[in-house]
């Protein structure tokens, strides 16, 4: 019979997505068992989001938690990770409508961000926002969203 688990939860706002951390003497069965049942928790009931490598090789669903922005290139729509670009089938709207709404905002008629993924908003040029993310890619938000999202970030 397996001991029982001691489980402690701490709240902390630092963390946007939990972060699990199990301490034990041994790597048992039992924490094997936890590990898979924590790795099987689907993503906040969030669809993952079909797409091809560039060279349209595989097909690979993407993580909401993964994706740092979604793109129109070339008539062609991007989705942009740490690792790499992928080409999605969908339409921008199409694509926006399975999207978290706590964790994604539209900053322009083509792109979508995770706000989670940004390192930096530059509001002092007038006017317009830029955006920085923690990958280093830098990208704009049009004039028409300016508003909008200075009020998404100000009630968050």
């Amino acid at each position: 019979m397996n001991e029982p688990i001691d489980i402690e939860v701490v709240i902390d706002e630092e963390y946007i997505d939990p972060k699990v951390m199990i301490l034990t003497k041994e790597k048992t069965q039992q924490v094997e068992n936890i590990i898979c049942a924590i790795e099987n928790v689907p993503d906040s009931g969030f669809s993952l989001i079909p797409a091809t490598s560039e060279d349209n090789e595989k097909l690979e669903f993407i993580s909401q938690r993964d994706i740092v922005r979604i793109f129109t290139e070339d008539r062609k729509l991007m989705l942009q990770t740490d690792a790499q670009t992928y080409v999605c089938k969908s339409s921008l709207s199409g694509i926006e409508e399975v999207l978290n709404p706590v964790r994604f905002i539209r900053i322009s008629q083509s792109e979508i961000i995770n706000i989670y993924k940004v390192k930096r908003f530059d509001i002092s040029i007038a006017g317009t926002i830029g955006v920085e993310f923690e990958n280093g890619t830098k990208t704009w938000a049009s004039r028409r969203c300016v508003k909008q999202i200075k009020n998404i970030l100000k009630n968050r």
